[in-house]
């Protein structure tokens, strides 16, 4: 039997494109490793307290503004099932997420075919076929790898071999009381596992050839987090522990079990200093893994190797028919937006959804009308903006387009900016795309920095030098851009953009409508 679809992993992508086509009545069936939903997150992170907001209390009743604080709900038609209802905490623990998951792949009824080890995966004309570990096989017409970044990522280090690893290292911190460490990484999980050895260690030292970058100040969440960033106080006070900025040339196992590692410093004078511990760490990120791709159908990977190289709908480069969902699709806004988390990927994973359907089921964008007055448009974009949480979410990634041709307009929600680029949505005399955009060299600004003004907060004539995250409208006239608005904002993080904004948005949208002549 060859199925329309086979989706590689049970983790929360592949659960909800599940839940998408099986809610559609398409053919599909999902594959996974392990025994349940959400393997990942059985394992990571490994401290076991995930960084993915979880604000039950919002004080809106708005199931839209409430998604922009929870960033672990998946989208699914029933509006009882939310991670919201699973905890409390802010930050939860990663065993809520899988009992969430768990329960998503019941309620929803996807298939999923569990113990499941696929270990090669080849292509022919027909489309592709999936073997797992017994040899057993299954095949799709097309594919879609939803396994996430499941790899420990190594930088060729010579003697990394011998460090201990993120993924495997024994979290016990008891095991670590008087020793001196080196973490290698500044992400958030060397941060994490630098944190959860303060108490114990007698030394750490959390080396890394970039500078530390904080997720508040660049607005990336996948940067260094203020609820891990504890270690850098006990830095700049002076207690034992260091930041160390620059490249660790070697390592070195001896035979005594300590480690000689040779460190390139950065900023020192003195280039080259050989240093001692007696454990090291690799907290060096993670990385998709293609070793079950035979040569029929091996994606094109970039950034390291570490991802697989998509087009603008979420489909390989180099092999047709083979997609992608879930954090591997940050390859398309690395480290500038949110596709490597759930409040992300979970807007282009239903993407993705709309894509498959109108390239093989010949579906359009699902689509409301709006009367096709400056004013009707102006007044949908606004109301849009106040109250989108995948405009807020995956800001500069998804925009909302409202399309004009003849006498109608037409207003399309959550379409990826790089895909209307694209023409996955055709021609059209006249589209407005809207996004929420951060100003330019917004993530080099100290937003507590009261010397630094403010664009005023109605002023939309100057947003467009603003930092901080604003509503812009970009006019398109048969694919080419013609033209460009930006909104100010009105109230930090809790957005509701007066009338105000009605009439230049209108005046904007009436000039471009009348730019035809």
């Amino acid at each position: 039997m060859t199925h329309d679809y086979l989706i590689i992993g049970a983790g929360p992508a592949g659960l909800q494109l599940a839940a998408h086509l099986e809610r559609d009545g398409h053919d599909y069936l999902v594959l996974e490793r392990g025994s349940g939903p959400g393997t990942f997150f059985t394992r990571y992170p490994r401290h076991r307290k995930l960084i993915s907001i979880n604000k039950v209390h919002t004080g809106s009743q708005d199931p839209e503004r409430r998604m922009r604080m929870d960033w672990n709900s998946l989208l699914s038609d029933d509006p009882e099932l939310l991670f919201t209802r699973y905890s409390e905490r802010y930050f939860p623990a990663a065993d809520d997420l899988v009992r969430y998951l768990s329960d998503f792949a019941s309620k929803t009824g996807v298939r999923v075919r569990y113990d499941t080890d696929i270990t090669r995966i080849s292509r022919d004309d027909s489309g592709f076929t999936a073997t797992d570990h017994s040899g057993r096989t299954w095949r799709g017409r097309r594919l879609v790898m939803a396994t996430g970044v499941s790899q420990l990522y190594l930088p060729p280090i010579p003697g990394i071999e011998t460090a201990e690893r993120y993924d495997t290292f024994d979290t016990d911190p008891a095991s670590f009381t008087g020793q001196r460490v080196l973490v290698i990484g500044k992400g958030n999980s060397g941060f994490e596992t630098a944190d959860a050895l303060v108490e114990k260690a007698a030394v750490i030292h959390l080396a890394g050839p970039h500078s530390v970058k904080l997720a508040w100040q660049t607005h990336y969440v996948g940067h260094l987090r203020a609820v891990n960033n504890n270690f850098l106080d006990t830095y700049q006070l002076k207690s034992e522990n260091a930041v160390l900025d620059g490249t660790v040339e070697s390592i070195e196992r001896r035979d005594d079990g300590r480690y000689r590692v040779v460190f390139r410093y950065a900023r020192t004078v003195e280039k080259l200093r050989e240093l001692f511990y007696d454990r090291v760490i690799a907290c060096t990120g993670f990385r998709f893994d293609a070793s079950v791709f035979d040569e029929s159908c091996r994606p094109a990977l970039v950034i390291k190797d570490r991802f697989p190289e998509q087009t603008p709908a979420y489909e390989s480069t180099t092999v047709p028919d083979l997609y992608f969902a879930g954090t591997v699709t940050q390859q398309r806004d690395f480290k500038k937006s949110t596709s490597g988390f759930i409040h992300g990927f979970r807007y282009g994973v239903r993407a993705l959804h709309r894509i498959l359907a109108s390239r093989y089921h010949g579906e359009n964008w699902p689509a409301e009308k709006v009367e096709p007055t400056p004013e009707a448009i102006s007044d949908a974009i606004i109301a849009r903006v106040n109250r989108s949480s995948a405009l807020w979410q995956q800001f500069a990634v998804m925009g909302d387009v409202v399309t004009v041709d003849d006498s109608t307009a037409l207003y399309q929600e959550e379409v990826p900016t790089a895909y209307i680029a694209d023409g996955g949505l055709g021609d059209a005399e006249h589209r407005f795309v809207t996004t929420l955009e951060y100003g330019p060299d917004h993530d080099s600004v100290d937003p507590f920095d009261i010397s630094v003004p403010r664009v005023a907060e109605n002023d939309a004539a100057n947003a467009h030098d603003a930092s901080y995250l604003h509503p812009v409208v970009r006019y398109y006239r048969h694919g080419a851009l013609a033209g460009t608005h930006h909104l100010a904002e009105n109230l930090e993080n809790e957005w509701n953009l007066p009338s105000v904004h009605q009439q230049p948005l209108a005046v904007f949208v009436k000039g471009c409508l009348a730019s035809d002549g």
